[in-house]
């Protein structure tokens, strides 16, 4: 009886046995599969967490590269107004220029018309007055004026200021080219020496200077009708001598020049001419 119990003790032992390692061996492939699951899926997490550092560097380099075009935009749109501004204010400058130059050219046309009227009128006075001694008439152009200088002794004798019988022929001939030219002005100035002179009603160099003056506008005006409009006396005493020698000091200056108003006649002339314009 001991024996079949026994027997039947290690029969379930045995089969006990036997099914523990089954499951066991069943456990241990599940395991394996579910570790081999894990590591998959470890490795694929692995791949996304790659994949979103990469997504996520991708984002900022996005937003820079946007950032970055924005600002080009923006540059682009300052550089297309300043380059727009610049245009207009380089259309503007050479507009300026090409007035300023068109200006310049009138100009230099009314002043070359202006010289052409005083060479004309230099002409005109050296072809009457051209029988005289150059040491005692003297005409010249300084800066647009014509000058004509007629020494004393022409004119005046020694400390009077009564104009000579012989001066009547010089002015004469000065009074008939004025005459001819209307659209001119012009003043008769006095000048002496500097030897300081005072004599009867005489009270100095400016009163001989000034009296000398006044009486070649008179005669101008009362003997060969020169207009009393057009004329200026004007005294300069010693105060603007010519040279070191006391005579050439002593003379009467005629200064001729155009009318002002006829002067800006010449420029408006000017603007008008159709080979400026």
């Amino acid at each position: 009886m001991k024996k079949i119990i026994l027997g039947c003790l290690g029969a379930t032992l045995l089969l006990s046995s036997c099914v523990s390692q089954k499951k066991f061996t069943d456990l241990e492939a599940k395991q394996k599969e579910t570790q081999d699951l894990l590591n998959s899926a470890t490795v694929k997490l692995n791949s996304c967490l790659e994949d979103t550092a990469r997504l996520q560097l991708l984002e900022d380099q996005n937003a820079y590269l946007k950032a970055n075009n924005q600002e080009l935009i923006n540059n682009l749109g300052n550089l297309t107004t300043l380059t727009s501004k610049g245009a207009d204010n380089l259309e503007r400058s050479l507009e300026s220029l090409k007035e300023k130059d068109l200006t310049i050219r009138k100009l230099n046309n009314a002043v070359t018309r202006r010289d052409s009227v005083n060479l004309a009128l230099v002409q005109s006075l050296k072809g009457v007055l051209g029988n005289l001694d150059d040491e005692d008439i003297e005409i010249s152009v300084e800066k647009g004026v014509v000058f004509v200088s007629i020494s004393d002794k022409l004119l005046f004798n020694t400390g009077s200021y009564v104009v000579s019988n012989k001066a009547k022929s010089v002015l004469e001939k000065v009074a008939k080219v004025v005459n001819n030219k209307p659209d001119f002005e012009f003043m008769v100035e006095g000048h002496t020496d500097e030897r300081s002179f005072s004599k009867g009603d005489l009270v100095d160099n400016w009163d001989l200077s000034v009296k000398r003056a006044t009486s070649v506008v008179r005669m101008l005006q009362k003997d060969f009708g020169v207009d009393p409009k057009r004329m200026t006396a004007a005294g300069r005493a010693e105060y603007m001598p010519v040279s070191s020698e006391l005579s050439k000091n002593r003379r009467t200056r005629i200064v001729v020049l155009p009318k002002i108003d006829q002067f800006y006649t010449m420029i408006e002339e000017g603007l008008k001419d159709a080979a400026i314009n």
